[in-house]
């Protein structure tokens, strides 16, 4: 052996002892972390859920949202594992520059791959580098850069991840070309192009060198390749929570635990709240104490999944991206959230296993001080959320991960609207709207600290069971004046045998002005149709759904159960509804507590009744665009019209082709897409809960959505839920008095529109009709 060799030899050994040392260390800290975390099962259908950790995984499918940087992503996560046996062979190399790993190393495909891979791993780091400086914060349009999806992720450890992988492609090409060069100055077979198909052309001109010379060379790219992967290691091994290295590993346990074991998002329904480890799904059979704790209070109440979530995120900024919250100056950002509680629990988990062990704290297991500058702080007494002394000038002042005072300030809490875009867009599958929701549950259950406004609704739900507070023999009032008698089970029909479906009018419905429009609308297109329904009247409450993103998990469950219990009674079977919110919670929430029901929107519904030639459309005359508004809401069709998808129906359900469908089967409409549509559709602002509450931070969400819709043209806003109307209503009417939208724009429910256009079908027919007769 040369010197050169016996040098590289002794570095590369050493420095992989430590570094295999350190990596071991590291992912015993890490499990010994999750381990601190709560009971929760996610073993369930191992089967499906690796079908499902595979299907992501090399289909790539929740990183597609952003095409490009997939296939980027694609080549350089698979290059990982498929170029380590180069790794392997550099170690051999150190020792004998011609080593080839055995069987393999000079098989044609597998070069062929390692070639193929080596390349397009190198050019997809290189496109994810440079995409990343593209849309750095100090490049983005907003204010402060927070625009851009990377602001607040840490930078230093992003580049050091891809300069890393760039600095290992370049030596793998760079060792294919030495080792093509060293075959042909030692005439060997395999210095051609069958094996060296995409690196041979680079070697030529190291031939040159002569073969003592490329020997040399190969010693010294192999060490060093060896170095910058160890170096690598070492890094990561000191810093458990880079995400941004760590997700390469974690996100395939991520994935195989995610919620669903199909593969679905972890949207619909959220978790039942978890005593002991045990859902709660029935209030009067829970025995609970004085210290029996509700929701997540501290950092240790998430679950061991929740703690994988955190160590999971890889700052990659889509669900940050994609917030409503973020996107109008509010201080939650769910990316800096997830990287906080990270962070946090990182940096407690010494003090809890100190504490366990009787020790003092601050210290860790090795003895070592805690990272951080907070040597005075002891974090077991730190509040998980409180006032962090937030400054809407600098959002990251909303994240404190040590503390004194709080982690997280309450005003992250509380901004979110659980419309779950960011859960649809992560693509390592992080749930964060049922952490924020466990989090909500401990502030209002234990705490009672949730916004003054939500004390109205928890009083109106309790006294009256609707957030209105009005009295339950007002919730039939949307029926008078109809010419014909809605149904009402226990007084009309004695059960939903009678009928084909109950109509669930919902609290909106039966209550708010413009909703009743649209409950008004769907009945009489259903007494067109032909369709047989009947409806509760006073037997109906609310669903529970804003007490429960609210956080009063224990008022949804009276609420809840009391539903259930009336539907049961009356042995519902198949359910019709017009809030969002309602069919949410009645078809994926309410069989937790033993609510079976099939459920339908009233897009779907409608839109079915439509193919069948039950209801028919018919065109407005040119004339009709100029006519006043029936106060009905049924001469509201348009010429042309946008779509706002409720996130409740669409993202949390994956209803979305419905209503374009009933929009489209309108004559003479024309259809205009907003840009944010489908699954990254923008939040009205009203769903968890903060349709009761103010918006005190930066710009309304709903005047920020209502732009958008105004600005595609269209003379008509359409929606499919009462929440989205009164929302949009009031964005608009903002933006009429400010003279930035057309008078005659409106906002309508889908129903609305379409039964404009089958009344001016009956009444065609009916002037046919008289016609004839004269």
């Amino acid at each position: 052996m040369s010197a050169l060799q016996i040098v590289a030899a002794v570095i590369c050994v050493v420095i992989t002892v430590v570094g295999v040392a350190l990596l071991v260390r590291a992912v015993m800290r890490m499990t010994s972390l999750f381990r601190l975390g709560a009971p929760e099962k996610r073993t369930d259908s191992p089967g499906a859920r690796t079908a499902t950790l595979l299907r992501e995984f090399l289909g790539h499918t929740r990183m597609a949202r952003l095409p490009i940087v997939a296939i980027a992503h694609w080549f350089t996560m698979i290059s990982f594992g498929v170029l380590f046996f180069t790794l392997v062979n550099a170690y051999g190399q150190i020792f004998d520059p011609a080593y080839a790993l055995p069987l393999i190393g000079h098989f044609p495909p597998y070069e062929w791959l390692t070639e193929f891979m080596a390349w397009t791993g190198f050019a997809g780091i290189l496109w994810l580098i440079w995409n990343r400086r593209k849309h750095h914060p100090a490049r983005s349009a907003g204010k402060d850069g927070r625009k851009s999806r990377f602001f607040g992720s840490t930078f230093w450890q992003a580049y050091y991840v891809e300069f890393t992988i760039f600095g290992v492609g370049a030596c793998i090409l760079t060792l294919r070309a030495l080792e093509y060069a060293l075959a042909a100055v030692t005439d060997n077979d395999h210095a051609s192009a069958l094996h060296f198909p995409l690196t041979f052309f680079l070697g030529m001109p190291l031939e040159s060198m002569g073969r003592e010379g490329i020997e040399q060379f190969i010693v010294a790219v192999a060490a060093i390749k060896i170095l910058i992967s160890m170096a690598w290691m070492i890094t990561i091994s000191l810093n458990t929570t880079m995400g941004v290295a760590w997700h390469r590993f974690l996100a395939f346990f991520n994935i195989w635990f995610k919620r669903n074991a199909d593969g679905r998002t972890s949207l619909g329904a959220l978790q039942p709240m978890k005593v002991d480890g045990e859902p709660v799904t029935n209030v009067e059979e829970l025995d609970f104490d004085e210290d029996t704790s509700f929701g997540v209070g501290k950092v240790e109440d998430f679950t061991w999944k929740g703690l994988l979530d955190f160590s999971t995120c890889t700052e990659c900024g889509r669900c940050q991206s994609q917030c409503p919250a973020w996107n109008t100056e509010k201080p939650l950002s769910p990316k800096l959230l997830m990287m906080t509680l990270r962070d946090h629990s990182s940096a407690k988990a010494p003090f809890l296993q100190a504490a366990a062990a009787g020790k003092s704290a601050p210290a860790t297991t090795d003895g070592e001080a805690p990272k951080g500058d907070y040597s005075n702080v002891n974090l077991l007494e730190t509040a998980l959320i409180g006032d962090t002394g937030y400054d809407i000038a600098n959002p990251l002042t909303a994240y404190n991960p040590h503390g004194p005072d709080a982690v997280i300030d309450q005003d992250v809490l509380w901004s979110c609207t659980t419309c779950g875009a960011c859960v649809e867009q992560c693509p390592v599958d992080i749930e964060h709207v049922d952490h924020i929701v466990d989090m909500r549950r401990y502030q209002t259950l234990i705490e009672s600290a949730f916004p003054q406004e939500l004390a109205g609704l928890f009083k109106n739900l309790e006294n009256k069971q609707n957030p209105w507070g009005m009295s339950a023999r007002a919730r039939l009032d949307w029926a008078k004046g109809l010419p014909f008698d809605v149904k009402v089970i226990g007084s009309d029909v004695e059960s939903a045998d009678d009928v084909e479906w109950l109509f669930w009018v919902g609290c909106a419905g039966a209550y708010e002005d413009r909703a009743k429009k649209t409950t008004r609308a769907v009945a009489e297109l259903l007494h067109t149709a032909g369709v047989d329904f009947a409806v509760l009247g006073d037997g109906e409450s609310c669903t529970g759904d804003p007490a429960r993103r609210a956080g009063n998990e224990i008022l949804f469950q009276m609420l809840a159960g009391q539903n259930v219990e009336t539907l049961n009674d009356a042995n519902v079977k198949k359910i019709v509804v017009t809030c969002a919110h309602c069919f949410n919670t009645i078809k994926n929430e309410y069989p937790q507590i033993g609510g079976e029901f099939e459920v339908v929107h009233h897009t779907q519904l409608l839109n079915r009744l439509v193919r069948e030639k039950k209801l028919t459309p018919v065109a407005a005359p040119e004339e009709f665009a100029k006519q006043p508004k029936d106060k009905s809401g049924a001469a509201s069709t348009g010429k042309s019209v946008t779509y706002h998808d409720p996130c409740y129906l669409g993202r949390h359900n994956n209803v979305y082709a419905p209503p374009r469908e009933l929009i489209g089967a309108l004559p003479g409409v024309e259809y205009k897409e907003m840009e944010r549509s489908g699954m990254t559709s923008f939040c009205c602002g009203a769903g968890g809960a903060r349709m009761w509450m103010e918006e005190k931070l930066g710009q309304r969400i709903n005047v920020n959505r209502t732009k958008e819709a105004v600005a595609t043209g269209a003379d008509r806003i359409a929606i499919g839920c009462p929440f989205c109307r009164v929302m949009m209503t009031d964005g608009l009417t903002a933006e009429q008095s400010n003279g930035d939208a057309r008078e005659e724009v409106e906002v309508v429910d889908v129903a609305n529109m379409l039964l404009a256009a089958v009344r001016r079908g009956e009444e065609q027919k009916e002037n046919d009709e008289a016609e004839q007769t004269v």
